[in-house]
């Protein structure tokens, strides 16, 4: 597997666009020619179009050229050796190194193992540097640097891919009915989104109780999602989170949202819960207390949350709105079947997070192709593409089992004392 993409048919105004909501991709170029060998690379070099190179290389121009390697870091003199064997292109302009008009670059690829690198590299590629991602914000709005945060809140490049697979924009109107601290929220709202959404958890909407962070017991007055988008100057864009049962529909009926965006719990580090009534159980939860501000939960099964979900999102969404969710799965069983599915949306595309050899999440983008019709929830109940799939409902069972597992053949491995 490379990490370099070569990608054909594009504008520059098209890689522009990409390149400034990409957090995957590192750098865009133009490529002017690429080989295995030096020899390679300056034959295909030579077969390049002039008329393509001459814009970029007159008198009246500035210029200077990066060495890019990936897996393997060169010393200074092996990277200007490796530029000066570049003699034979016609520069004719001067060299900037700290404000070039055009920049072009060496990329060497030695693989993606760190345990055997190669003396040289696989692939050489050589071209005009036009643009590059919006990594940075992976570092400027990591979870480590948060204001609020909880024990799942999202990764901020996992929360940046997910708006960027709604096709988020300026004024649209996101919510997130498992909202829980609301990383998602943040990455919309960066994107100019006005953002809200739903929990069942009074004190993570309310920025109460106990905290996640390792060195502070209680969370402080001031931790809320309100904070974290003010936190990024975004808090223009909030409108509200509300303590409500995802299971339960409290918004009018309609078109509201640009797009629902939301990670449901599975049970494995937040509880999958529910709203019910006393006369729902034999005896109270654990956990409950009189006074408590949700007085009786019960179990929300996963194939439940899932169709709640979708429900929610072909009922709520606008005309070609888009739903990003994620699914866990348990990959020894995992099919397509397991996806679920509505009448009213449309599957656009589903990637894999693989999280351990046994289990993985697959992060799901619908689109909303159709509003709600009454033969559409007789389509729910008698359609077998539309029913739940009920295996969904195991997947915590599944899970641990698997950790049990693996700590069992660790134990074996290990002898008493503790030596390998």
């Amino acid at each position: 597997m490379s990490p370099f993409w070569r990608l054909n048919g594009l504008s520059e105004d098209d890689i522009r666009t990409v390149m400034g909501r990409t957090v995957c991709a590192k750098s865009a170029f133009e490529l002017w020619g690429h080989g295995k060998t030096p020899n390679e690379l300056k034959s295909s070099l030579l077969k390049y179009p002039t008329e393509n190179m001459l814009p970029f290389l007159g008198a009246e121009s500035t210029y200077k050229i990066n060495v890019y390697t990936f897996n393997k870091t060169l010393i200074f003199k092996d990277r200007i050796n490796k530029i000066d064997a570049l003699d034979f292109l016609s520069f004719k302009g001067k060299v900037n190194l700290k404000d070039p008009d055009h920049v072009f670059c060496l990329l060497e690829d030695y693989g993606t193992d760190p345990n055997s690198i190669p003396d040289e590299p696989f692939h050489v590629y050589f071209g005009r540097w036009i643009a590059d991602g919006k990594r940075e914000l992976i570092r400027s709005h990591s979870v480590k640097k948060r204001h609020f945060i909880g024990n799942t809140s999202m990764d901020a490049g996992l929360s940046f891919i997910m708006a960027n697979h709604a096709r988020v924009k300026e004024h649209d109107l996101v919510c997130d009915p498992f909202v829980g601290t609301g990383s998602l929220l943040v990455a919309c709202s960066h994107y100019g989104a006005y953002v809200c959404g739903t929990d069942i958890d009074y004190n993570t909407i309310h920025g109460i109780g106990k905290s996640s962070r390792k060195s502070q017991k209680w969370r402080g007055p001031d931790e809320n999602i309100r904070a974290n988008l003010r936190q990024y100057g975004n808090e223009k864009q909030y409108v509200d989170v509300l303590v409500s049962d995802a299971s339960k529909p409290i918004w009018r009926r309609g078109s509201l949202f640009d797009a629902v965006i939301t990670d449901p719990p599975y049970g494995i580090r937040e509880s999958t819960r529910r709203t019910g009534s006393h006369k729902d159980i034999i005896r109270p939860p654990e956990d409950y207390y009189e006074g408590s501000h949700v007085p009786v939960t019960l179990e929300y099964r996963l194939s439940d949350i899932f169709t709640d979900l979708l429900n929610f999102a072909a009922h709520h969404l606008v005309m070609g709105g888009r739903l990003v969710y994620w699914l866990p799965i348990y990959r020894p069983e995992y099919c397509e079947e397991m996806i679920p599915m509505n009448p009213c949306l449309s599957l656009l595309s589903n990637c894999e997070q693989v999280l351990s050899t046994h289990t993985s999440r697959r992060l799901i983008t619908m689109e909303k192709t159709k509003e709600p019709e009454e033969e559409d929830a007789l389509a729910q109940l008698t359609d077998p593409r539309y029913g739940p799939y009920e295996g969904l409902d195991s997947f915590r069972d599944k899970y641990f089992s698997g950790v049990t597992k693996r700590n069992k053949e660790e134990e074996l491995r290990t002898p008493p004392d503790g030596r390998e």
